[in-house]
């Protein structure tokens, strides 16, 4: 078995716990990142383990600092609900049994300002690293471990060419592609993760393309670990 020196040692991060404290908060990060919308409330549903442990192992704080946009080694992480009441965010948490999933699961729902909820769900895995596998309804297969880019598109056809032909103008490979789609010519949900790290300049070339609803990359050195 190979392994890596951060198997063992596990994340940089503020504690007590890599799975219930640092991936969570990495977890609710990289779903506000998914969201990407200007929101008032969060509700956390919390399954397993999550939902018998979160107060010890301060699930809920490091909940809270990841949907804030707190990365998971920031030690504002243990002021997170006083910094989301100054930014007038409240956070809500209930229990929950969200199927034959891992343990350490949650889904995340969003209300934001114009009144629309979107739901994230996934797991927090161990060591830090998790996986997300649905966002608003679509399944998905997210483990933000290379550069990622999050496309909402309406399911029309030459819209997978068109932005596979983005990213080979900027020499970017894809390594893997996962679309699902609400219904034939309905909205589409699109995730790619390659193998270079991802310009900005790509999500405004994304963006123009037609039926293209919103284009969002993250790359390592923009904080996905």
């Amino acid at each position: 078995m190979e392994l890596s020196i951060f198997d063992v040692l596990g994340p940089v991060m503020i504690g007590p716990s890599s799975s219930h404290t640092a991936g969570a908060a990495k977890l609710a990060r990289m779903a506000s990142f998914i969201v990407g919308e200007e929101f008032d409330e969060v509700t956390f549903f919390l399954h397993g383990s999550f939902a018998k442990t979160y107060h010890g192992h301060r699930t809920d704080y490091a909940l809270a600092a990841g949907v804030l946009g707190l990365r998971e080694d920031d030690e504002a992480l243990r002021n997170s609900f006083s910094i989301a009441k100054e930014k007038g965010i409240n956070f809500y948490y209930r229990e929950a049994d969200l199927g034959n999933v891992h343990e350490n699961s949650v889904k995340i729902e969003f209300l934001k300002k114009d009144g629309t909820k979107q739901t994230v769900i996934g797991s927090s895995l161990g060591g830090g690293l998790i996986k997300i596998f649905e966002v608003n309804g679509f399944s998905t297969d997210i483990t933000f471990s290379s550069p990622t880019i999050v496309i909402y598109h309406w399911d029309k056809k030459g819209v997978i060419r068109d932005i596979s032909e983005v990213l080979a103008r900027y020499e970017i490979n894809i390594a893997t592609m996962k679309v699902s789609r609400s219904t034939k010519g309905g909205a589409a949900f699109c995730i790619i993760e390659t193998d270079e790290a991802i310009p900005s300049m790509v999500d405004t070339e994304l963006g123009k393309l037609d039926h293209i609803i919103r284009a969002k990359s993250l790359t390592l050195n923009e904080g996905s670990y």
